[in-house]
C-alpha cells in the first residue's frame, strides 16, 4: 500500500505566507516552519541550560517543523481573518484538526500515533508554549527583514508581533533569547562581523 502524507509535507515550499501583504522576498510554510524549529529548540535549550529545566529540546525541534502542517490542506489563512472573532478562531480550530487527522491517516497504521503526538501537541502544554513563542518572534524577524529593506507594508504587523513576542518575555528563556539575539537581526551583513 502507498501512502501519500510525505508528499504533502513536500508540498509546504507551495505554501505562501503573509497573503495579504506585498513581500520584497516571499516565505512559505516550509522556510518558516524551519526556522520555528530552530527557535523553539533555542529556547528548549536556553531553559534547560540557563534556568534548569528538563525539556526534550529534540522532541520540541520536532514538534515546531510539523506546527504548520494542516496548511497543506488549509493553505496559509491570514493572522487578521484566522483571529477576525471568536467564531471564526473556533471555526478554523476545527478545520485544522480535521486537516491534521486527514494527514495523520495519511500514514501506516503503526506510525499515526507518533505523528499525531507531534502535530497535535498539547495546547496546555509548556512545549505548545515555547512553539508558540518561536512562531511569533519567526513572524517579528520576517516584519524586521522586511522593513530594514525599506518595506513599510510590514510597519503595523511589525509593532503587533513585537507586543506579542514581549509578553512571551515572562518566560525566563523567552526574555533571555531576545535579550541576547534578537536586536542582531536589524543588522546588515556587514554590521554582522
Amino acid at each position: 500500500m502507498k501512502y501519500n502524507f510525505f508528499a504533502y509535507m513536500a508540498r509546504m515550499k507551495l505554501i505562501r505566507r503573509w497573503g495579504l501583504m506585498k513581500s520584497f522576498v516571499t516565505e512559505n510554510i516550509a522556510e518558516h516552519s524551519a526556522q520555528v524549529a530552530q527557535l523553539a529548540h533555542a529556547l528548549a535549550l536556553i531553559k534547560n541550560k540557563k534556568f534548569g529545566g528538563d525539556l526534550n529540546v529534540d522532541r520540541i525541534a520536532t514538534m515546531a517543523l510539523y506546527h504548520e502542517t494542516s496548511e497543506v490542506l488549509t493553505g496559509d489563512l491570514p493572522t487578521p481573518i484566522k483571529y477576525y472573532n471568536k467564531e471564526i478562531k473556533e471555526s478554523y480550530k476545527a478545520i485544522e484538526k480535521t486537516a491534521n487527522n486527514t494527514l495523520i491517516g495519511m500514514l501506516p497504521e503503526e506510525f499515526r500515533e507518533d505523528y499525531r503526538e507531534i502535530i497535535e501537541v498539547d495546547p496546555e502544554s509548556y512545549e505548545h508554549m515555547l512553539i508558540k513563542a518561536a512562531d511569533k518572534i519567526a513572524a517579528y524577524i520576517k516584519c524586521v527583514e522586511e522593513t530594514r529593506s525599506g518595506n513599510k507594508e510590514f510597519a503595523k504587523a511589525k509593532l503587533t508581533l513585537k507586543k506579542e513576542v514581549d509578553a512571551y518575555r515572562k518566560h525566563e528563556e523567552v526574555d533571555w533569547f531576545c535579550e541576547t539575539y534578537l536586536d542582531t537581526f536589524n543588522l546588515t551583513l556587514d554590521e554582522l562581523e
